[in-house]
């Protein structure tokens, strides 16, 4: 039977699933961040696929998601997008602290995942953390910089006027470049890492996510099988069956114990 758990560390909400037998075992764990304007029930459909092959499955809500939502519109969320995003990536280390405490953690055995924004989170805190042992990035995007300078750019061609200055732009996109892997892409040490996008995606923009993969490939000359690149060309910014089951293909040969 697959346990469905509600609890709160600090001010983060999360859903922890995993097989009742394995409740106070030491297994791989997963942590699956959720997408733009989602929550992490939206994603539950990930956890019990994980949790039924043996993963302990973490799904946080992210700041202004879900649990923590306090009533901004789409519009006014987009304004603090990459305050989400950074913020997700700090509380990675938090949640991924009292499982430790906790005594369940397993050596090479944490994976990172996320949908879209989550996606884009799951990429950045690839800089930050050497104990993600392996990522699931599906329709994220690593290339922080080039992306915010996009969405700005898309912004002031609706004709929005821009609720920043100069000078705060500035001090974002340099502040994004300490997460940007494009960046930095040596931060990877060769760990297993997959890319899911749909050709089709206007959201987050396939081509360069696919730039960044075809950029990595001679980091894992000698390890080729740590790198996969899955692409649909029908499917635009919503995850297929398919890149749902590559998904937990990809932990079970990456992250089993």
């Amino acid at each position: 039977m697959i346990l469905v758990d509600k609890s709160t560390i600090q001010t983060i909400p999360f859903l922890h699933l995993v097989k009742e037998e394995d409740v106070n075992k030491q297994v791989p764990i997963c942590f699956f961040i959720h997408g733009f304007t989602s929550a992490k029930e939206h994603n539950l459909h990930y956890a019990y696929y994980l949790a039924e092959k043996g993963f302990r499955v973490i799904l946080p809500d992210c700041l202004e998601h879900g649990e923590r939502s306090t009533g901004k519109s789409e519009h006014q969320l987009g304004q603090v997008f990459w305050k989400i995003v950074l913020n997700t990536i700090h509380e990675l280390s938090i949640i991924k602290g009292h499982f430790e405490e906790k005594g369940l953690l397993i050596d090479n055995g944490v994976g990172v995942a996320g949908t879209s924004m989550g996606g884009i989170v799951t990429l950045g805190a690839l800089t930050q953390y050497k104990w993600i042992s392996s990522a699931v990035s599906l329709m994220g995007n690593p290339t922080y910089v080039k992306f915010a300078q996009a969405q700005l750019a898309q912004v002031e061609s609706l004709g929005y006027e821009l609720p920043f200055s100069e000078e705060e732009i500035e001090q974002m996109l340099s502040e994004l470049a300490h997460y940007d892997l494009s960046l930095q892409p040596e931060k990877l040490s060769g760990r297993p890492l997959m890319f899911w996008h749909g050709k089709r995606d206007k959201v987050v923009p396939f081509n360069l996510t696919h730039e960044f993969y075809q950029s990595i490939l001679p980091y894992y000359e000698s390890q080729e099988d740590n790198l996969l690149f899955v692409e649909d060309d029908k499917a635009d910014h919503k995850v297929t069956r398919e890149g749902v089951l590559k998904l937990v293909e990809w932990f079970e040969k990456h992250l089993s114990a």
